[in-house]
């Protein structure tokens, strides 16, 4: 008994020891969890919270560039048409009326008058904005013995919970006093009115798609899913069209008066709208202006990438001065759903907001063009706010105080709002498949021909063998486009890096390898978390290589190591078995949806997910190069499933890496995120983090093997993996294997396919490893 309890003692002093033992050269990691990835992910969010804040508060953008050239402003309003995905050639402005009413049987065509009484006449009319995409809606038209031509003119955008007829008082969903159509209809305007994208659950075509009814997308969402990986918009499209119809008045109506107005979703188009193009000579935004600092917790479709600092809802302010502008504060559309909700704010934030236009413009005060006016019970388009609007373009006033009655009827018998929105919806569904069809091509010529021109296709050969190219050119063109990729479509925080502080821990050890858990700082509130597995017996001097073993979605380094899960097989430790150096990051991607908010908050300041995972993984470069047992020059990645996804993003952007392994995740990523009729593609998923912005266009990962090249790059496929089907994935990595090969490189670049799942297997890509690291 007695020697049992010194046995248990002693024991219980090793385990102690150990637990207290750091990695030399590295301080104690002295913190009671062992999963320290909680511990992570409060620090990223606390450190993306206040980098917004500091964006949202900046007061600096616009003063270095006021009075420096003619048209100061100008870059900032096509930098906001860009953001907004507002870059397609319009088509042709042609107004259209017409009816759903089939030809009588007498031949007549139905007429499109919808509705009229003694101040105006509405029609049904459609007008083609973008090839696929018409945009429709109501044309309301004064009735006056006057000359009706001189009618001030109007595009107003309703909400995306209402429709045209709401806002003009021709159904009975809205009370008089938020009928803003009819206010400014019966105030004399001539209106164009587009009926908008609604925020209703789409189910697919069908109606009854369970992925979809898991998925719970609006058809907001489902849009803004495939146009936001194409560099495109809902807010964007709806944008468009209200164009389109500035460009109808500005051709039918030449020298008028054009203003543009809305509500909700319809106040932010008009107030965007008006701020990037100059022919609109008056806003009216009515529920939709605000502080933007918490727009990340609104629904997933109002997520502008990089809205902040420089397009936060005052500098767009500042964009539209001195044109006249009125900001009407009322209560906000009513939307909460899992991913976001929209909030009113407060009016003193509102007021705060409105006064710093001055302070970014270089005033004193808020300019006079500026008008702000509280609506009354929740009113839109409120009697002082209609009549100070008018006052301020010149037009007389209204009188009439009370809310406006319709006193009309619809006239139409075969009308379909719900009709109506299934054409929008297909019409810019349409036009975002049409630019995912067209994105190989686009990517081609925009990357991999311009970089080297060389890459352009020859004349029809016979020739059983061609020359290859000198790489040299490629390389040195791809930095430019390594640098646009990070700062462009992932995102980079411009915060200085911490010191590494390096803090260690003892966390397992084997007669092989003995594991440290490693903390390092990497920005302030942020640290990066990993585990060490060292080989033991290293002779004092000798250098080894570093494979850097990369765990997938809701995974944590242990995973890789010891934890003898079938996906990973413990690869981590297999690998230091063999005397390799490995070690095992842990990646934020774990917690739903905790990690996709995060992804949203970093969207907000330009940047992702992967701007924190880049960052994290430079500074564990900076810290394995610094041991005295590392050969800096082969440091490796393995990443599974997402953390393949990670293997060809991180590597491209950080060129220490040596050579990249992507298992379980290599695909033709463009149609994967954006394409609804992909094979177990993302459209229908819960996973609604993955777009990012404009990849389509940019980026697929032949690409971003572009990026990785002349470095060895390396493909391992499962038969049975879900993630993709085998010919996607070869159809994707022969663009690569092309690649290498024109430079005379194909033996840096493989592809294992194996008969096996979603998986590490371990085989032709430890040959892989060893060939190219040359580990004896």
């Amino acid at each position: 008994m007695r020697y049992l309890l010194y046995a248990l003692l002693f024991l219980t002093y090793s385990s102690l020891s150990a637990q207290e033992e750091a990695f030399p050269g590295t301080k104690f990691l002295d913190t009671p969890e062992t999963d320290l990835s909680s511990r992570v992910m409060k620090g990223a969010h606390a450190f993306v919270e206040r980098t917004i804040i500091e964006a949202a508060n900046r007061n600096d953008i616009l003063l270095p560039l006021l009075g420096d050239v003619e048209s100061p402003l100008d870059d900032f309003r096509a930098d906001l048409a860009k953001k907004l995905g507002v870059v397609d050639e319009r088509l042709e402005p042609n107004l259209e009326f017409f009816s759903d009413a089939p030809v009588t049987f007498e031949g007549i065509p139905a007429d499109s008058l919808v509705a009229e009484n003694s101040s105006f006449r509405v029609y049904q009319t459609r007008w083609d904005v973008l090839e696929h995409f018409s945009a429709e809606g109501i044309y309301v038209t004064p009735i006056s013995a006057d000359t009706p031509l001189s009618a001030p003119l109007l595009v107003l955008l309703p909400d995306a919970g209402e429709t045209p007829e709401d806002i003009l008082g021709l159904t009975d969903k809205l009370p008089p006093n938020q009928q803003i159509g009819l206010r400014f209809a019966l105030a004399g305007f001539r209106i164009l009115i587009p009926a908008p994208i609604n925020r209703s659950i789409y189910l697919g075509p069908e109606g009854k798609d369970e992925r979809l009814e898991k998925s719970q997308q609006s058809h907001r969402e489902w849009l803004y899913r495939q146009a936001f990986q194409m560099g495109r918009h809902p807010l964007g499209y709806e944008i468009q069209a209200a164009l389109s119809a500035v460009d109808y008045f500005e051709m039918r109506f030449p020298g008028a008066h054009i203003t543009l107005a809305g509500y909700g979703e319809g106040g932010r188009a008009a107030l965007y709208a008006a701020a990037i193009d100059l022919r609109v000579d008056s806003a009216f935004v009515s529920g939709a202006f605000a502080p933007r600092a918490q727009a990340w917790s609104e629904p997933i479709d109002r997520n502008i990438f990089n809205l902040l600092p420089n397009h936060g809802d005052a500098v767009t302010v500042a964009l539209i001065h001195p044109r006249p502008l009125l900001i009407e504060h009322t209560t906000f559309p009513a939307v909460t759903d899992r991913k976001g909700k929209i909030v009113t704010p407060n009016t003193a934030s509102v007021l705060k907001e409105v006064e710093r236009t001055g302070i970014l413009l270089g005033l004193r005060s808020t300019p006079s063009s500026i008008l702000f006016n509280e609506a009354a019970k929740n009113a839109r388009g409120d009697f002082p706010s209609v009549a100070g609007f008018m006052q301020a373009i010149g037009l007389e006033p209204l009188t009439d105080r009370s809310p406006p009655l319709a006193l009309m009827m619809d006239l139409r018998s075969e009308f379909s709002a719900e009709a109506r929105h299934s054409r929008l919806f297909k019409g810019i569904e349409d036009h975002a498949q049409s630019l995912v069809d067209r994105s190989e091509d686009v990517r081609l010529a925009w990357y991999f021909e311009k970089a080297e021109p060389a890459l352009k296709p020859g004349k029809w050969s016979t020739e059983a063998s061609h020359p290859t190219i000198p790489p040299s050119t490629f390389i040195i063109e791809s930095a430019t486009y390594r640098d646009v990729f990070e700062s462009e479509v992932i995102g980079k925080f411009e915060t200085d890096f911490l010191p590494l502080n390096a803090r260690t821990r003892k966390v397992a050890e084997t007669e092989d390898w003995t594991a440290w858990d490693v903390v390092l700082d990497v920005y302030p509130e942020l640290e990066s978390w990993g585990v060490l597995v060292m080989p033991k017996g290293i002779p004092d001097g000798e250098k080894r290589p570093v494979v850097v073993c990369q765990h997938g979605r809701n995974g944590v380094p242990r995973d890789t190591i010891d934890a003898g899960k079938s996906a990973y097989n413990d690869f981590a430790a297999r690998l230091a078995e063999q005397g390799y150096i490995t070690f095992a990051p842990h990646n934020l991607y774990r917690g739903e949806d905790e990690y996709r908010w995060l992804d949203r908050k970093a969207n907000l300041v330009g940047c992702s997910l992967f701007s924190f995972i880049v960052a994290s993984h430079r500074q564990t470069l900076s810290w394995l190069k610094t041991l005295p047992e590392v050969d800096p020059d082969k440091i490796a990645f393995y990443g599974l499933s997402y953390g393949g996804e990670s293997a060809v993003r991180v590597p491209a952007i950080l060129t220490d890496y040596s050579l990249s392994i992507c298992s379980g995740d290599f695909n033709q990523w463009t149609r994967k995120v954006a394409d609804p009729d992909f094979p177990r593609g993302f459209m229908k998923s819960i996973e609604w983090e993955m777009p990012y912005w404009n990849m389509g266009n940019t980026f697929d990962y032949a690409e971003l093997a572009g990026l990785i090249l002349p470095r060895p790059f390396f493909v391992e496929r499962g038969h049975h993996d879900l993630v993709s089907r085998d010919e996607w994935v070869a159809h994707e990595y022969a663009k690569v294997r092309w690649l290498y090969s024109q430079f005379g490189l194909q033996d840096r670049t493989g592809i294992e396919f194996f008969q096996g799942g979603h998986s590490i297997n371990g085989e032709g890509t430890f040959q892989f490893l060893h060939h190219h690291l040359k580990q004896d």
